[in-house]
């Protein structure tokens, strides 16, 4: 079955050239019950039946141009052309009979509109088949496309834990506790110790295919940024602007994290001074727009970032989940700023959690 559906061509030219020898056949059946002459009707089945195996290929060009399109007008297409062309079947079919059949009289009129409905029929249930085959195959390939997101957000999670968790920010966060332990601060040392353990535990808890509010992203990200905050004291500048409509709209969760590491890898350490890193998230024509602007000294090429040790790491697995979970409905733009930064902004439907 699988080999059958996953070829359109294959699977359209077996229903096409099986239904109409079915019909072939249960016309022959009609014109014996009917008292016909076999020989003498055969011509007319066979003419017939190629007269509408032509029609049909017509209208598989017709329903390509509308089976996008909303569902109503796609209805009246279907009932239209089934009545419109067999109609056209039927006249097609009597004005061609009296030249297979001998003695037989020619059609007058509304007579040429004789076997309309029978023929209507058979072009709706072709259609009906036709459009039949489509959602089922639609639907087969949403299923699968849930199946692999499902699979490719587990691999990001993998990637994205690895990168998180990488060995030089467990070491400059170990080696931050065992400073603030040596300087006899026990505090501080034991409430960074709390953020890192809670830091750790929402990075494993959470699956990468669910889906949190901004406002819980938000409390991670902030333990995550409490742990820098100790490295890098003052140098390290946050300025968050959130819109109280967005906090409660729903994120992937770990979707903003590599993307904030990122821009304090490269454009906060790297400087004597430090750096300022922007958070802006609000709401527009039931979008949410996340802005993430750092006063770094921007990428060399945004436009091609190549997933390696490197700064494109996080944003590659970012896009990559985006584009799993949300195919086309989303953006992510990363451009270099004016006179110095990088700016990324991502655009994704605004969801909420439905209310029990």
């Amino acid at each position: 079955m699988t080999w059958f559906f996953n070829s359109k061509e294959r699977s359209f030219w077996t229903f096409q050239v099986g239904g109409w020898i079915g019909y072939g056949m249960v016309r022959t059946f009609h014109g014996m019950i009917a008292g016909w002459q076999l020989l003498e009707y055969l011509p007319v089945v066979l003419v017939t039946t190629f007269v509408g195996f032509l029609i049909t290929i017509a209208l598989r060009y017709f329903y390509r141009t509308v089976r996008n399109l909303s569902q109503p007008f796609i209805i009246l297409a279907v009932f239209s052309a089934s009545a419109s062309l067999g109609a056209i079947f039927s006249a097609i079919e009597t004005s061609i009979l009296p030249f297979l059949i001998p003695n037989d009289e020619p059609y007058q009129g509304l007579q040429k509109l004789g076997n309309a409905m029978f023929e209507s029929t058979v072009i709706f249930a072709w259609s009906a088949i036709y459009f039949g085959y489509h959602y089922y195959r639609g639907f087969q390939i949403q299923q699968e496309r849930a199946l692999k997101a499902t699979a490719m957000a587990h691999q990001a999670q993998l990637k994205m834990l690895r990168y998180q968790l990488n060995p030089h920010f467990l070491f400059n966060t170990l080696n931050a506790i065992s400073t603030l332990v040596l300087e006899k601060s026990e505090v501080d040392a034991n409430r960074m110790l709390t953020k890192l353990s809670s830091f750790l535990r929402y990075t494993l808890v959470n699956q990468p295919t669910q889906r949190v509010t901004l406002d819980q992203e938000l409390h991670a990200l902030g333990l995550y940024l409490d742990i820098e905050k100790v490295r890098f004291q003052d140098r390290l500048i946050l300025d968050f602007d959130i819109d109280e409509r967005a906090r409660d709209a729903l994120i992937p969760s770990l979707i903003l994290q590599p993307l904030i590491e990122n821009a304090i890898k490269y454009a906060v350490a790297p400087s004597i001074d430090g750096g300022q890193i922007r958070l802006k998230a609000t709401i527009a024509n039931n979008r949410l727009l996340i802005s993430i602007i750092d006063s770094g000294p921007g990428m060399e090429d945004p436009d091609h970032i190549v997933s390696k040790s490197g700064s494109g790491v996080g944003i590659v697995n970012t896009k990559e989940r985006l584009k799993q979970i949300y195919t086309d409905d989303h953006q992510l733009q990363i451009r270099n700023l004016e006179p110095t930064g990088l700016g990324i902004f991502i655009e994704i439907p605004c969801e909420r959690k439905k209310q029990p």
